[in-house]
């Protein structure tokens, strides 16, 4: 029988992703999304990649009582996942409130019903943003958790030391995957980061603009202590990322954590500025960019890149797709996805 895999928001950027590559890897992928900024849609272009679809429900992890209905009725689940959560740094800034409450209560929500149902296996999508403005880079495990930037950034922090005294509380074996900068799509065109609501992100931003979707382009900044003036980020492509969440629902059903709570760096290891992956996209697709330079966005950070050893060495997990992926994928994934809009 195929385990079963809960991905909350697994119908978002990285839940899809992964939703596909644990499939690949013959797992039972079950998908909770309250829809906020992502199409049910999705769960049949995940059928459509791997031949399975994921079983799908829409609700809200904020609902207590309904989460609750699920889990009772869902009792086959030996893992989850938990992407489920609002995720814009920028707007973390504007609407505080909305996102200690969403962010914070959900995830609260649903320890307490792993607790209920003697789920003992979590993977939690956190951030490098936790660390804050670091000292120096790169940024390992073992770097100091400074005041985060964001609303945003605080959100995942809190949220981590939850789920770290959660573990002391019953037994729980989680994973935080402090993730960097996530970028690209699947190879087959079908998924990408298509956000609902508009994106600040650097490379949604950039294609949409090529694409003309967008008049111009934002530079958020080019006055920071940085080569060329603008913010220093480590790019990851979604699917390496997708793949050591599945490393680490395998080492956690494994038991072979070495703690109740460990945390792992994902990241390539490189920086790359704003105007270096703005090059980057040009250079690749033979499109010139319209941008502009604007005032520094509140929340961002000057500069941050990972220490991935850890990962590397624990989890068996490596980056293996360039920037020319990330940027090549991202691009096709634009443009198919112009195309689905223009057919409907």
């Amino acid at each position: 029988m195929k385990k079963t895999i809960l991905v909350t928001g697994g119908t978002g950027y990285i839940g899809s992703h992964t939703a596909v590559e644990l499939i690949s890897r013959k797992f039972s992928v079950k998908i909770i999304d309250n829809l906020s900024n992502s199409s049910v849609d999705t769960v049949n272009t995940i059928r459509r990649i791997t031949g399975v679809r994921p079983h799908f429900t829409k609700l809200d992890l904020c609902d207590a009582k309904a989460l609750a209905g699920w889990f009772r009725r869902n009792r086959d689940v030996i893992a989850v996942i938990h992407f489920a959560a609002l995720k814009s740094v920028g707007e973390s800034e504007k609407r505080p409130l909305d996102y200690y409450r969403n962010n914070i209560l959900s995830t609260v929500n649903l320890l307490h019903e792993l607790n209920v149902n003697h789920i003992s296996s979590l993977v939690f999508s956190s951030s490098c943003t936790v660390y804050g403005e670091p000292d120096s880079n790169p940024v390992t495990e073992k770097s100091s958790i400074k005041p985060a930037a964001s609303v945003y950034g605080n959100t995942k922090r809190i949220c981590e030391e939850i789920i770290r005294d959660a573990a002391k509380e019953f037994p729980l074996r989680a994973i935080s995957l402090r993730y960097f900068n996530p970028v690209g799509a699947h190879s087959s065109g079908l998924i990408g980061d298509s956000p609902v609501n508009p994106s600040d992100n650097l490379l949604p931003a950039i294609t949409q603009t090529a694409s003309g979707k967008r008049n111009i382009l934002n530079v958020y900044g080019n006055d920071y202590p940085t080569p060329d003036g603008t913010p220093v980020r480590d790019y990851i492509h979604v699917v390496d990322l997708a793949k050591a969440h599945v490393a680490a629902i395998e080492r956690l059903i494994g038991k072979k954590n070495n703690t109740s709570f460990e945390v792992f760096n994902l990241g390539t290891g490189r920086g790359y500025s704003v105007f270096e992956i703005i090059n980057a996209f040009s250079d690749c697709t033979g499109v010139r960019l319209n941008f502009k330079i604007t005032s520094r966005r509140p929340g961002d950070m000057t500069s941050i890149w990972a220490d991935t050893a850890q990962a590397n060495k624990e989890l068996g997990w490596e980056a293996g797709l360039t920037l020319d992926d990330m940027v090549r994928t991202a691009w096709a994934w634009e443009q198919n996805h112009n195309k689905k809009s223009a057919a409907e």
